[in-house]
This record gives C-alpha cells, structure tokens and sequence, in this order.
C-alpha cells in the first residue's frame, strides 16, 4: 500500500445494527498498515438504526421494505462524496441491487467477496456451515452466490438458536452469554458436517472468537474489511454495479 497518497473514501451503509457498524470500522482502522492519521482510509457512516427491520421484511412478511431507505442512503452518501459503498450487514445485501441501481459508484459486495473467498479455501463438495439469520437462508443470500461452484450451503435443522442470538446480541451486546451460545452454535454446526464455517452475520461476527479453535473459520467482516482497505488504497478496482 502506497502510505501518504490519496485514500479514496468509503461510504458505509450502516445501523444494522449500530455496534455492528463500529466495528467494521475498528477492522478497517486495525487492518489499515498506517503510520500516521493520514494513512488511514476516510469514511463517511450513515450509521441508521431505523432501517425497517429486515426480520420483519424477510422472515416474518409483514414488514416495511427496506430497499427504499437503504437506496436513500446510497444517494445521501455518494453525495457527500463517497468513492465505493460499504454495507456490514449480510442480511440487506438481498437488497445490493437495488443499492447499485440507485447510485454510479461502486458496490463492495460482501456476499460475493466472501464466496471467493470461501471457494479459495476449499475444495468442490465442501460443506460451508453457514452461521447466519435465518433470513439469509430464506432468501437464499449465499446459496446464489455459490451456485456452480461445488461448495454446498449447510444450515442448522432448527435455527431458532441463531435467531435467538442475533437478537440478543442487538439487545445485551457480546457478553458472556452470547459467546457461550456462539461456541454451542458452532460445535453444533460442525456436528452436523460443516467443513468451514462461514460468520454471515454483523451481530455473530461480535463474537466470531467464540468459534472453536483451530476451526476452519472466515467471518465476512473481516472480508470486507480488506476489501475496504484495498479499494481506498487504490490496491484493487470493483467493477461499478457488478453483480
């Protein structure tokens, strides 16, 4: 990375949920090798807790849709001047095509960067235990992405536990409680087959440490937070609007 030039700017998507937000942040500030304040990479957050839940969109089917806000928020960063978008939520990149329709900047797709990801790491036939909302599951978030590459999407029988955490996570926060329900969910998912396990959720990738050690493991925050990193440096390009 090319320290003291120009860091393109990151507008993030944010509020889902808020701690969520942050902590895409403190990855891209951790990861970022700088040497002054300089060197790090400028953010604008829109940082909005009143998205209309995607649980109530997605799972449950009687809520607001919350393409519209989040196609708002696109527009209202790229106006402040923001190069790339960032969204550190799994669940609202069901709605990354109506971001992308909505602004001329480009869309740093988590779902997509973490398939490749997840493809570089193993093997076709390889079981990817997703530990995600059930809304991922519902609508299919990681099983398009990874069609045609071998890798098989491996969910919980019963997922109701996820859930349960997630919204715990959003009310208590990472407390000892979550971790402890996160290391049970794991154990669980690996039981059931899981070759790797794929943290495909903002609030789970809170507690991603709780996974057991020396697990096969990625967490798409820390994907994303790379790929924040390479856009803003110049290090790599994202196709504008691609799929």
């Amino acid at each position: 990375m090319a320290m003291g030039g120009h860091m393109r700017r990151i507008g993030v998507i944010g509020g889902m949920g808020p701690e969520a937000t942050v902590l895409l942040m403190s990855r891209i500030i951790a990861s970022t090798p700088a040497r002054d304040d300089a060197d790090h990479v400028p953010m604008f957050v829109d940082n909005n807790p009143q998205v209309p839940s995607r649980i109530k969109a997605l799972i449950e089917g009687n809520g607001e849709d919350p393409g519209p806000v989040l196609a708002g928020m696109a527009r209202g960063l790229e106006a402040q001047g923001a190069e790339a978008l960032a969204m550190p939520c799994n669940t609202a990149h069901h709605y990354a095509g109506t971001i992308r329709q909505a602004v001329r900047i480009p869309f740093i797709d988590m779902v997509r960067l973490s398939c490749d990801e997840i493809v570089a790491q193993t093997v076709p036939g390889a079981r990817i235990g997703m530990l995600a909302s059930p809304a991922v599951r519902i609508v299919g978030i990681f099983d398009k992405a990874l069609e045609g590459s071998g890798r098989i999407p491996l969910y919980l029988p019963d997922d109701a536990p996820l859930l349960a955490l997630i919204r715990h996570i959003k009310t208590a926060g990472a407390d000892a409680q979550a971790r402890s329900a996160m290391a049970r969910i794991c154990e669980t998912m690996l039981h059931e087959g899981a070759d790797l396990l794929a943290v495909a959720c903002s609030e789970l990738s809170l507690v991603a440490d709780a996974a057991p050690p020396g697990v096969a493991c990625i967490d798409t925050m820390d994907v994303l937070a790379r790929a924040c990193i390479a856009f803003s440096s110049g290090a790599r390009e994202y196709q504008e609007n691609a799929a």
